[in-house]
């Protein structure tokens, strides 16, 4: 068994490098160090080649970011053709937001590239085209993409900065500050911890399906679809 495994890690090491190898493995830095840990150094660490290596795939960290940001694009489910227009956009923004969370590092970067990749470009325009096979005008598309990730973006940065991860992590940090607060002079407070946040059940991440609800309930098409 220790032979095989010396051979595997042998014929990994000396997979050739390429820029795919290189984008993912800036991706794992990122995930387990943040974006700003990010160097040459770091990034060709995990791949056992010198720093100068990377450069023969890609052209910079701009380059890599731009890589990374697509990366991110294609793991994120594009919305089905199959059904109607605000099942596919509910089923995009919930998997939006798994893959946005299992990478902290890139809400901030979704937008901000002026080279999109590939599967940027695939994300984006299968959102709109399924906004325009619902019937949505084009103006009225851009509208509608504008406010769900600005909800998207919005939410999942919120949920990152919070001072717990999952239910239970949220139950302990709500009892301490409910314990330390004085009810009388935040009775507001002290109200919606006891009844809504620290009630059975209660999960923080349900907040985010109760306001997709309300924003794709108010979003309206303004075309008779496939006109």
């Amino acid at each position: 068994m220790r032979e095989g495994s010396r051979a595997r890690r042998g014929k990994q090491a000396r997979a050739p490098l390429s820029r795919e190898r290189v984008i993912r493995a800036a991706v794992a830095v990122a995930d387990e160090k943040g974006s700003a840990a990010l160097t040459m150094r770091a990034i060709a660490e995990p791949l056992g080649v010198e720093a100068m290596s990377i450069y023969h795939h890609v052209s910079g960290k701009e380059d890599i970011l731009d890589g990374m940001v697509d990366a991110v694009f294609g793991e994120i489910e594009l919305p089905p053709h199959d059904t109607d227009w605000k099942s596919a956009m509910r089923r995009r923004a919930v998997s939006a937001r798994a893959v946005l969370l299992r990478h902290p590092w890139a809400v901030g970067l979704m937008d901000s590239r002026s080279r999109p990749g590939p599967a940027t470009l695939r994300h984006h325009d299968a959102v709109i085209g399924v906004l325009r096979a619902g019937g949505f005008s084009v103006r009225m598309a851009a509208h509608a993409v504008s406010l769900i990730d600005s909800y998207l973006y919005g939410f999942v940065l919120q949920e990152l900065s919070l001072p717990f991860t999952g239910a239970a992590e949220q139950g302990e940090v709500a009892g301490a500050i409910l314990r330390e607060m004085p009810a009388e002079a935040y009775p507001h407070l002290a109200e919606l911890a006891a009844e809504h946040v620290l009630r059975p059940g209660y999960d923080y991440a349900d907040e985010f399906a109760f306001g997709l609800a309300l924003i794709l309930d108010g979003l309206r098409p303004d075309e008779t679809p496939g006109a």
